[in-house]
């Protein structure tokens, strides 16, 4: 199992009420994430997190760390506030568009597997706020127009029900798989937030399955939540025997991506917040492991709920 973790949340981070840890450089956080028991993996931002592709190669080779993807950020510049690849105006969704495709170039230069983006700006927060036709199209258009540019660095879209917007364009999972349907690029997938899935009311192995069987790759941020916004918890937390379920079905697909945290200590000491998500994502994904997965798929052909039922008790809460 390999773990990384979003490095934005290492530093300072803040929301409408307050402001949590210090700021610190990039190269500290990678310092910090070399002192996590587990993690070698990490999602940096572009291009707020990240140098010249050189120094940047230099100190993950410091650190002994490895880029699990690159995250392009189109929502912090104050035109992309408002969205940014749905906009009606096409100079806007242009400039996001351009965004994407630098992020694609600089993941080429340093070795990242991919780019994920996660277009929260995207939506509405007032009914007849937008005209869906034409901002459904807006996307279509400029997702199909970054993931055609460097095909061979891999465009993973991200949903979320909301925030930053109060409804984001792609609220689900199914949602962002029609998107991707009707983009009709292969080398495009779904970045999968356990959280997202969780605020969105979905199951999160569920949705795992949905996007394999739909024909496209899955990239995993791991974390939990109470399903009613995205707090962003040490995963299973609040949903353990989900957290195991997905970690079966991530076996059962072959998974072999980073398992990335999305995660954020806010008041709790940042290491030690995210030893605690690494070693209890480490054990469901072991006990996950050790369960007998023929039997288990064999007992849900045969429909036979009580007998599964028996094995979460006795294999998984061990009672």
């Amino acid at each position: 199992m390999k773990q990384g973790v979003i490095i934005g949340f290492l530093g300072k981070t803040q929301d409408r009420f307050s402001e949590y840890q210090k700021p610190v450089s990039t190269r500290e956080k990678l310092e910090i994430v070399s002192k996590i028991k587990g993690f070698d993996g990490v999602e940096m931002v572009f291009p707020y997190e990240l140098s010249e592709p050189e120094e940047t190669k230099q100190w993950l080779n410091e650190y002994g760390l490895n880029l699990a993807a690159v995250n392009v950020n189109i929502k912090k510049e104050a035109e992309w506030v408002p969205g940014a690849l749905s906009r009606p105006d096409k100079a806007i969704r242009d400039r996001a568009v351009a965004m994407i495709k630098k992020a694609k170039d600089f993941a080429f230069a340093v070795g990242a597997p991919h780019v994920s983006c996660c277009p929260l700006s995207d939506g509405y927060d007032m009914l007849f706020q937008i005209d869906y036709r034409d901002s459904w199209k807006n996307m279509v258009e400029t997702i199909g127009e970054a993931a055609d540019y460097l095909p061979e660095i891999p465009l993973f879209i991200e949903p979320k029900y909301s925030e930053t917007r109060v409804h984001c364009q792609l609220d689900s999972t199914a949602k962002a798989l029609l998107l991707l349907k009707e983009v009709g690029n292969n080398n495009t997938g779904v970045t999968l937030d356990m959280g997202h899935s969780f605020q969105s009311q979905e199951n999160p192995a569920q949705s795992l399955a949905l996007i394999y069987e739909s024909g496209y790759d899955a990239y995993i941020h791991t974390n939990d939540n109470d399903t009613k916004a995205d707090w962003d918890l040490i995963g299973a937390s609040r949903h353990f025997l989900h957290y195991v379920e997905f970690m079966f079905w991530a076996q059962q697909y072959n998974y072999d991506k980073y398992f990335t945290t999305d995660a954020s200590p806010r008041i709790f000491d940042v290491v030690e917040f995210f030893n605690r998500h690494s070693e209890v994502s480490l054990g469901a994904y072991n006990l996950a492991k050790s369960l007998n997965h023929k039997q288990i798929t064999e007992m849900m052909k045969a429909e036979d709920y009580n007998g599964l039922m028996k094995m979460i008790n006795k294999e998984i809460y061990r009672v």
